[in-house]
């Protein structure tokens, strides 16, 4: 997909209020793909125990399931960007919304664990296009002067979507009398659970055809009166034939870059790239999306009830919110590179407490009460110092370091280093945990720990630097 990235002319104008309320509509049915990208990453959480059961599953099979997701997730985000290039932004809204639909169905209704995989692999590719479709779709038509704050509508909706994943779960969980493999109305919990995703899919859907397609592809394929069109309902008041002009430049001039641009230096790789690929890795060696995936499982080993464990998983979620509204507040204003080195800290302390409280695991016995509180606790708080630094940092930072020239083809190879290392993360900590819980969070803590020299010595501050001043 050609870079999003274009300042306005001097004259350009914020909306008008009339307008504005427009614009945040249009941004928020095109967050739906956030919420669901949110929504099927994390509903998975309170289907692996029902998953295991039912197909009598080891733990690094059910791992495989989970992680089978991530998967289509890379496809779904390489091809997302040309395929909107070429059918337009909205029509790829449309295709993630049918996959997400087809994968919920596929998903509650499987025959076997391998054809579960395979609708989970569905669903992942439409979580990788709603990824990149999303913050371009937003980028393209919100108004220069609320770029920022709507650009943030995205990482929002996926906060809120793994929050409601875990709601509806503990929902379904109680309506089961508190048994995964209950049933209800015929199905198993597990089963529901994966499929209520089919109500969010649908309404994407519809959402996709109340919005106007964006007008940078509208300009890209000649179509200059309803882009016209479209900027006068979003922007109001400006010089549509000099707004046009505009951005048929900027597409002009956009620099297409490929792998080959990437290459250089003593390892392969331009080093700005391999700090790209740091910061994706880092984010996800820390263990994150174990809490997400896995926390039901979790609290479950250590003598935790059903309910009870959905119910702490909720509560996480809330907190991620919580964490994910202070980085949006502070980001601007105390730095990338401060927000980092504070999460990387409170994560490695979090993870620590943790492993220390998971070493008084006596096989399936609850934990000592002293214990099991530090546990949750440590649990939540390293949510949180994820969600205020790394959660929303990272995606910053790597729409802001790359050189403007390289963007585009360096932004895709951090992605796919992030889809992998989430992967190996989710389909590993089964096998794992079974080994020894307690040095699983000890290797996370570490990862943690070995963020901050990382910043510290590679990771360039990009607070209030222009893209252009990027090298």
């Amino acid at each position: 997909m050609t870079s999003t990235a274009q300042a306005p002319t001097s004259g350009a104008k914020a909306a008008h209020p009339e307008h504005l309320g427009h614009v945040v509509f249009i941004t928020a049915a095109a967050a739906m793909g956030g919420f669901l990208f949110g929504y099927d990453s994390s509903v998975i959480n309170g289907a692996n125990g029902g998953i295991q059961a039912r197909f009598d599953l080891s733990s690094g099979v059910t791992g495989t399931v989970a992680a089978s997701a991530l998967l289509g997730s890379a496809l779904g985000a390489a091809i997302a960007g040309r395929i909107a290039d070429r059918i337009g932004r909205i029509r790829v809204m449309q295709i993630a919304a049918v996959l997400f639909a087809v994968s919920a169905v596929g998903s509650g209704l499987p025959f076997a664990a391998w054809d579960l995989a395979a609708w989970r692999v569905l669903g992942g590719i439409a979580i990788g296009m709603a990824s990149v479709i999303g913050p371009a779709y937003i980028a393209e038509v919100a108004p220069p002067a609320y770029r920022g704050r709507l650009a943030s509508f995205q990482q929002a909706a996926i906060v809120i979507g793994i929050a409601v994943s875990q709601l509806v779960n503990w929902a379904i969980l109680n309506m089961a009398d508190g048994e995964e493999r209950g049933t209800v109305a015929g199905l198993e919990a597990w089963q529901w659970m994966l499929g209520v995703m089919l109500v969010p899919a649908v309404i994407y859907g519809l959402l996709s055809f109340a919005i106007p397609e964006s007008p940078r592809y509208l300009i890209s394929v000649g179509r200059i009166d309803d882009a016209k069109k479209v900027l006068a309902d979003v922007e109001g008041g400006v010089d549509l034939d000099a707004r046009v002009t505009e951005i048929d430049q900027a597409m002009r001039s956009d620099h297409k870059s490929t792998f080959k641009d990437l290459l250089g230096g003593r390892f392969g790789l331009l080093p700005i790239v391999w700090i790209g690929i740091g910061l994706s890795v880092f984010q996800q060696l820390v263990g994150i999306n174990v809490i997400f995936y896995y926390s039901n499982l979790l609290w479950q080993s250590v003598g935790v009830d059903p309910s009870s464990s959905f119910f702490y998983s909720f509560e996480t979620s809330i907190i991620n919110i919580i964490g994910t509204v202070i980085a949006m507040i502070f980001v601007d204003r105390i730095g990338r590179k401060p927000l980092a080195l504070i999460g990387s800290v409170g994560m490695g302390l979090s993870l620590a407490a943790a492993a220390w409280a998971f070493s008084f695991q006596n096989g399936n016995d609850p934990l000592p009460t002293a214990q099991g509180y530090v546990a949750l606790i440590a649990a939540n708080a390293f949510v949180l110092f994820f969600a205020l630094s790394w959660g929303v940092v990272v995606w910053v930072m790597l729409g802001e370091v790359f050189p403007n020239k390289i963007r585009a083809a360096a932004l895709g190879v951090a992605a796919s280093a992030q889809w992998i290392a989430n992967w190996v993360i989710t389909i590993t900590f089964p096998d794992l945990s079974d080994w020894n819980l307690s040095l699983t969070y000890v290797m996370y803590a570490v990862f943690a720990f070995l963020s901050i020299p990382f910043i510290l010595k590679f990771v360039p501050e990009t607070k209030g630097k222009k893209l252009e001043e990027m090298g």
